[in-house]
């Protein structure tokens, strides 16, 4: 099925408020990017089709992709929704440290979270500290819940002193032992332009949803195959939240550890469900 051009005509207006002409192009993307097969992302485009008109919100467009996507294939209708599952790792910033962590970890580094480090002035409590026999990795998590927030340039300003206290300090100097000293800022949302382009002067990693181009947070998810159980659609806000409070941050956890869902008060009818979702989420199919 080719793109319909004239959907070019509409208008998308974005969580930020700013307005986008519809991008047909992009949807397919999307959908082919969360595993849809041919056949199911032209069911998808034809029902949108009908239904999409001007200034239609882009979230109103999700809601209505992921409605359809959830009664034709839950694994591809919980990949589709990975952006929105981001910014329910919360309501405090700890599970989205500990989901970086496991992306860092399966990258194979050494992962530590929440310590206490020793600048050259004062003590510093890192989010996420990364090794490698060539590597010493300082992160800084920045969550936010809500959709359209931007982490602005006062963040890596901030972090950039932190980071060079550090960098300055005795005892991370002799940790290092010759290593590449690397800094960097992660976010489930974005950056405002004059935070990434301080963070490219400052030489500052920063990591956001679709950023760096190419390599941004969603591009990681894609290459670990590391899902959030905020993903898995059966699942109810709850207990999400109640999964997330007892540390069970991946939907490859939940698998590994499917008592889990029992002692969240889940029956073993919908367990069964659950975990096939899981299954199927996990293995991209």
């Amino acid at each position: 099925m080719k793109n319909d051009p004239t959907l070019a005509r509409y208008s998308v207006r974005k969580a930020s408020g700013e307005f986008a002409p519809f991008d047909e192009t992009k949807l397919r993307r999307s959908l082919r990017r969360s595993g849809a097969n041919d056949h199911l992302m032209n069911l998808v485009l034809q029902e949108i089709r009908g239904q999409v008109y001007d200034n239609m919100p882009t979230k109103a467009l999700y809601k209505l992709a992921y409605k359809l996507l959830k009664r034709l294939d839950r694994p591809v209708a919980d990949r589709y929704s990975l952006k929105q599952a981001m910014q329910e790792l919360g309501p405090s910033g700890f599970p989205f440290e500990r989901f970086f962590a496991e992306i860092l970890k399966s990258q194979g580094y050494s992962v530590k979270t929440g310590l206490l480090l020793n600048g050259k002035c004062i003590t510093h409590e890192m989010d996420v500290v990364a090794e490698s026999e060539t590597d010493l990795i300082f992160v800084e998590c920045k969550y936010h819940p809500l959709p359209g927030s931007v982490s602005d340039v006062k963040v890596p300003l901030y972090l950039h002193a932190r980071f060079l206290d550090l960098a300055a300090s005795p005892s991370i100097q002799r940790d290092l032992g010759g290593r590449n000293l690397q800094f960097r800022i992660a976010t489930n949302t974005r950056f405002s332009d004059d935070a990434m382009t301080y963070g490219r002067c400052a030489k500052l990693h920063l990591i956001a949803w679709d950023y760096p181009m190419g390599k941004g947070l969603r591009e990681l998810i894609d290459e670990t195959g590391l899902h959030p159980v905020t993903c898995i659609s059966s699942l109810a806000r709850h207990e999400k939240t109640a999964l997330l409070e007892k540390g069970v941050v991946l939907c490859r956890h939940l698998s590994e550890h499917p008592k889990m869902l029992g002692k969240i008060g889940v029956s073993s009818e919908r367990e069964k469900a659950i975990l096939k979702e899981v299954e199927g989420l996990c293995s991209g199919k």
